[in-house]
Parts: structure tokens; sequence; C-alpha cells
């Protein structure tokens, strides 16, 4: 392969993973800080078991399922979407690459620990690989992710391999004995010859055409685990292609907010990780936005129409019962995010004296129809009055409406902090919209009385201490090896120049 990387390029990539400065170290403190309450109030659910949750019959599954559909949700853009872009050629996906597969590798890794959690004692985990019969729901979830997850690993080990030798190769003298030897374990002997290099090429190739039917085949099997069920709610369906289409929109969303922690955490990737990488994944997001109104609106509207009669109590606490704020957020906060994308994108770089276009009017809006939909939310006895609620309505609509028209400019020139924006929002409406598949079914079951579900103080916690161990995962692997893959960047600047650009 012609070498084109300089030595700053791999200066630049590979002295940081040597160098635990106080960034570093404070960065780990941090998260351990935010780990903390969650493992021990999970300890404490060891010692006094599941009834320190709120989950009971009929609610048998709560926040930690949610975290567990979510988590494998966001983790199939990572290699599916790397996956799809290597068997395009597509050149721009190359600095990233890596970051969407270990994304991959810690979501799921994080996914399965909901159900360990979910399951009250661990040693049931044990019990049902060991006695669970195949025809069971749920050993399909656990096969698939088993499957998932090792194929997941393996295409991330063989995208690592050449940078692992080169770490192995460009040790400074000042490393630890351990860490060589580790790199010259896992590096498998790899010289870079002709022959490596093809087999290599071809290994990724094969995994890379199975692993997208593999990650369809999870979420789609995790659909089934409802379906397959008698609950009202569950028996549509589109349920299958909806979480898959949802996995990799929230998925998408994950991506670039993991991308541009690393850019700005270290800020050496600035110069491999540019705007074009926004520019070009930001229209596929968009597309998936489209595409995910389109299979909720299909998923609300045959259920409100038909008014089966058990079906109905479950749109309706959702259209305007007690999951009504869930459920209509969810929905804002989707439709912000694609205004955020596309707007900005037809109006001028000119400024303008529009006072609609002013920054202050957005934040002033956008402040106030949070106050409204607050006070909505509430149920307040005095804002009982019909009248009273359609004007408060009728007054969100407008002021959310003018935030939408203030921030747009100010988004315009800024297209990374619009995109993490859009996908921050995205990320916490899909997983308001993993609630929404769960609870409203779970609290208007068919066979019991309609009951409540709020997650308790150790629920909560466990929650952030799971986005916590993610996060913890993704900054530890990464002073370890490179996040940008050096290979795949030296291979796509050969390539630039071979063509002339």
């Amino acid at each position: 392969m012609q070498q084109t990387l300089t030595l700053h390029d791999r200066d630049e990539l590979l002295t940081p993973l040597y160098q635990f400065d106080r960034k570093f170290w404070t960065t780990i403190a941090a998260l351990v800080l935010v780990i903390a309450p969650g493992i021990l109030l999970y300890i404490r659910q060891l010692v006094l078991g599941l009834g320190v949750t709120d989950l009971n019959r009929p609610v048998f599954w709560g926040a930690y399922l949610v975290n567990f559909i979510f988590l494998i949700g966001v983790s199939m853009a990572g290699t599916v979407i790397s996956a799809t872009l290597l068997l395009l050629k597509v050149n721009w996906r190359r600095p990233i690459t890596r970051i969407a597969e270990s994304l991959t590798v810690f979501g799921l890794m994080t996914a399965g620990l909901q159900i360990i959690m979910d399951m009250g004692r661990p040693d049931r985990l044990v019990f049902t690989l060991l006695y669970g019969r195949l025809q069971a729901p749920l050993m399909w979830d656990i096969a698939s992710l088993t499957l998932y997850l090792l194929t997941a690993i393996f295409a991330l080990y063989l995208q690592l391999l050449p940078d692992i030798a080169l770490l192995r190769d460009t040790a400074p003298a000042t490393a630890p004995e351990w860490r060589k030897k580790l790199y010259t374990i896992l590096s498998l002997n790899w010289r870079g010859n002709k022959e490596q290099w093809t087999r290599l090429e071809k290994a990724m190739l094969v995994v890379s055409i199975f692993i997208i039917p593999i990650g369809i085949s999870l979420h789609t099997v995790t659909s089934w685990l409802f379906s397959t069920t008698v609950q009202p709610g569950w028996k549509s369906t589109i349920l299958g292609p909806y979480f898959v289409v949802g996995a990799i929109y929230s998925g998408i969303g994950l991506l670039f907010i993991a991308t541009t922690f690393a850019r700005y955490y270290n800020k050496h990737l600035k110069e491999y990780i540019t705007e074009k990488f926004y520019e070009n994944l930001g229209w596929f997001f968009i597309v998936m936005s489209g595409v995910w109104f389109y299979f909720t609106l299909n998923e609300t509207l045959v259920a409100t129409t038909e008014q089966e009669t058990l079906e109905f109590p479950v749109v309706a606490a959702k259209l305007f019962g007690e999951f009504a704020p869930a459920f209509w957020g969810m929905n804002l906060l989707m439709i912000a995010a694609t205004w955020i994308l596309v707007a900005p994108k037809f109006v001028s770089d000119k400024p303008s004296r529009n006072l609609f276009l002013q920054t202050t009017t957005g934040l002033a809006a956008t402040a106030i129809s949070v106050v409204i939909f607050a006070l909505l939310s509430l149920r307040l006895p005095a804002l009982s009055d019909p009248n009273l609620q359609t004007g408060l309505l009728l007054a969100f609509f407008l002021f959310f409406l003018l935030a939408l028209l203030g921030v747009t400019k100010w988004l315009k020139t800024r297209l990374i902090t619009a995109t993490v924006i859009a996908s921050a929002f995205v990320l916490f409406g899909m997983w308001l919209e993993r609630w929404n598949v769960l609870m409203p079914t779970l609290t208007h079951a068919r066979l019991a009385p309609y009951t409540t579900y709020h997650p308790t103080v150790t629920e909560i916690a466990v929650t952030i201490s799971t986005f916590g161990i993610l996060t913890l995962m993704f900054v530890v692997f990464y002073k370890f090896f490179p996040s940008v893959s050096v290979w795949e960047v030296e291979e796509g600047r050969a390539l630039e120049q071979g063509s002339g650009d």
C-alpha cells in the first residue's frame, strides 16, 4: 500500500494513546461518579429483590427493558451503516468506521446488562442458557443478540488488525511491557504483505454482507417478543419493520454524538473527521426521519380508526391519556430535529432583520413553549376548562413554530452543532418511543385491570449508570486503540491521489 500518512499524521493519531493526562483522569473520575450510584442501588436490588422497583404484574417490564430495546437499536447503525458504506465503496466513511463499529459492540454489551438487571437474579440467565427451549421467543432474542455481538466483535477486530500491528511496531520505549505484549499477541503476526491484505479485504467483505441481515434479524426478533403475546397494541404487522427503522434512525443520532465527542475530546481528530461526514450522513438522517414519521403515522392511524375494543384504550392512553406527554413529546422532538436538519439548507447566509429569524426571538419562544407544554402535561385542576386548554394548546404550537424559526439562521452557520442538537432530540425521542410501545400496553393488559407504573429511584439511577458505562467503555477503549482507522485513512488518501482528486 502506498504510504500517504505523514509523520505528523501518525504522531497525531498514535502518540495520544500513551498520554494519560489530567483530562483523561478527570473524565474517568466524572464517569465513575455517574456510574457509582446506580451500581450501589443495583447491589441493593440484588439483596432485597425486584420489589425495590415498581415492576409487578401486569407491568413485568419497565425502564430496564425500554433501555434494552433502545440500546440494541442505537447499536445497529454502527456496524450496519459501516458495512453498507463499505459495500457501496463510499470513501468518506473511513475516518468514522472504527467509532461506528465500536459503538455497536459497546451498545450490545450494555443492552445485555439490562436483561440481567430485569431478571432480578443473575443466575437466571445461566439457567436460561442451560435449560432454555428454542420454542420460547426469549431464546430467539438471546440467540440473535449473541450472534450479532460475536459478529460485531469479529468485524471490529478485523478492522483493527493492521493498526494493532502498527502499534506493535511503533510503540515507544517508555510504553509498558504488558502493553507491547498485548499488541504483539493481538496482531496475529500481521506483516502487511499482499496476501494478508487480500485475505483481510475478502474477510471484511464477507462479514459486511452477513452482518446486515443479522442486525435486522435482532431487531425483528425483539419485536416478536411482543407480537407473540396476546396483549393489545403489540399485534401490528408493522412492528418488526418499525423497530428496524427506529434502530437505524436512533443509531445514526448516537453515531453523530459519539463522533463529535471523540472529535472535541481529541482535538487532533478535527483534521480527519471533517464537516463532509456530517453533510453526507446528514442526508441519510433526513431520509430516515421521513421514513420514521411514515411508520409512526401508519402505526397510530390504523389503531385509531379501527377503534377495536381492546386496542383503543391503549391508543387513547397515548393520544390524550396519561402517556400523552410522552407520545406528543416524542413527536415534537422529532419535528424539531427534522426542522434543524432541513430548514437551514433553505435559508440565506446573508444577515436578516426579520424579527422571526432572530436568535433571541427563538430562545424566548422556546422558553415559553416549554412552560406551556409543562402546564399541559401536569393536568392541573385550575387548567381543566376545555376552552382554556384549547387556548394553551394553540399558544404552544404558535410559540413552538416561532422557536423553530428563530434558531434557523443561527444553526445555518453551525453544521456540527446543529447536527448534534438534532441527534440529541432524536435519541431522547426514540427512548420515549420505546417507552410508548411498552407502557401503555402493560398498564392496559388484556386480562388485568388498569394499573400504573412509574420508574423508581433504583431504575432511574441504573439507567443513568448504564449510559455512563457505555461512555466509559468508549473512553477507555480509545486509550488503547486509535479512534480513527489509520490504515483506512491511508488507503483513502492513496485512492484519491491515484484518481487525481
